[in-house]
């Protein structure tokens, strides 16, 4: 028997064995919670929009509305995300324990203080709500560049455009103004990033999965077209934000869209099919190519509302979910495969998906369709809350063994 002065238990990097577990890591508090938001907030969407309950009346709850799901739930998923992936990338410690609650509880006051406007002011609330994205971002720059992995600036650049994009938010709801130009904006950010951070991740654990296989059908490795894919969708997401209807968006848009299902199938995410949790992070890039092309028919009058819902649920919201799922169980010790109830989660939201846009096409069932659509992702973010909150509050990642 090896003697147990040869083999050392080591914790993994950053995961303390003391502390309250919910704080010992990004991705802990920011997914419950974006989960918890994500069903508070289209609950309360639901209530006003059926039974006129005041929400946020002197902001607009319609703004509310897009200003939470894109600039509130959306923001703490990619918080979760960075604060854990960023760590991996640049071999740094995570922020964790009262750092990370400091910064959890700034993004809970912007929530409060979104709901509370027309209490405390619209203009106090929306400089409360500010303070969360510029401080992501300042906190991620800075491991970054400490880490010197200058490649991953580009993912960090998505917080600059979304911190800009949410005050540009603020200022155009006080001016008196629409914020659909921010909106525009915040929501091609997250496509974006999707399109970045899914270049890095979709091939590399496809290849993975199929090595592990036998196999050697591989996706094909990053190369130029991939990065001429990603400027050819970033310059698409541009004209589309600052001019939706014109013709040269709609040309961009069907280029980016061509660019994005040929990237798709060069990855083989078909034959990851046995393997939902993987196959679903296909699935949800598999809506990028839709949202281009949706651009591309807005240009010839298809409903401005239903591309960005294709976008919003279909790219932003069902990747965030993929990643959720796969984060929360591998960062806890957990194997990775999907169970019932989070294979349930993905086949309800990708329906959503599809569903919600339909709303603006068939003015007849809108009505209908906005329920139906309400509880899908209610279900949805529900199923993820119910499996992963034990898990995410409580239990710790296992320890290594190694020798000295």
């Amino acid at each position: 028997m090896q003697s147990t002065r040869n083999v050392e238990a080591r914790e993994p990097r950053g995961m303390s064995r003391s502390g309250t577990a919910l704080f010992s890591y990004g991705f802990r508090p920011f997914f419950l919670a974006a989960a918890i938001w994500a069903i508070v907030g289209i609950g309360l969407w639901t209530a006003f929009l059926n039974y006129s309950v005041a929400l946020a009346s002197d902001y607009g709850t319609l703004y509310w509305h897009a200003h939470e799901m894109l600039f509130g739930f959306a923001p703490a998923v990619l918080a979760g995300f960075l604060l854990t992936a960023i760590p991996n990338w640049t071999g740094r410690l995570p922020i964790s324990g009262p750092p990370l609650a400091a910064l959890f509880a700034m993004w809970c006051a912007g929530r409060i203080a979104m709901l509370a406007s027309s209490g405390i002011g619209v203009t106090a609330a929306a400089a409360i709500d500010c303070l969360f994205l510029p401080l992501m971002f300042g906190l991620c720059a800075r491991e970054v560049v400490a880490g010197k992995k200058w490649k991953d600036l580009k993912v960090v650049a998505g917080l600059a455009v979304l911190s800009v994009a949410n005050s540009f938010f603020h200022l155009q709801v006080i001016g008196g103004g629409n914020p659909e130009l921010s909106i525009r904006l915040g929501l091609g950010a997250y496509v974006l990033l999707v399109t970045i951070v899914g270049g890095r991740i979709l091939p590399s654990f496809t290849r993975n999965w199929i090595n592990q296989r036998g196999r050697t059908d591989f996706p094909v490795p990053y190369n130029r077209f991939d990065a001429a894919t990603i400027v050819a969708g970033a310059i698409s997401l541009t004209t589309w934000a600052l001019w939706p209807e014109a013709v040269a968006t709609g040309l961009f848009a069907a280029a980016a869209a061509v660019m994005n299902a040929i990237r798709l199938v060069r990855w083989r995410g078909w034959v990851t099919w046995p393997e939902p949790i993987l196959f679903v992070l296909h699935a949800a890039y598999g809506f990028v190519p839709l949202g281009y092309a949706a651009v591309a028919l807005g240009a010839a009058g298809l409903s401005q509302i239903a591309i960005l819902h294709v976008f919003a649920i279909g790219v932003m919201s069902m990747m965030m979910l993929a990643v959720m799922t796969r984060a929360s169980r591998g960062h806890t010790g957990r194997q990775l495969k999907a169970s019932r109830m989070t294979n349930a989660s993905y086949i309800v939201l990708a329906a959503v998906a599809v569903l919600r846009p339909l709303a603006e096409l068939l003015p007849a069932c809108t009505t209908e369709i906005l329920l139906l659509s309400s509880i899908g992702w209610t279900v949805a973010f529900g199923l993820f809350a119910l499996e992963h909150a034990p898990f995410l509050c409580r239990d710790r990642k296992p320890l290594v063994a190694r020798k000295p």
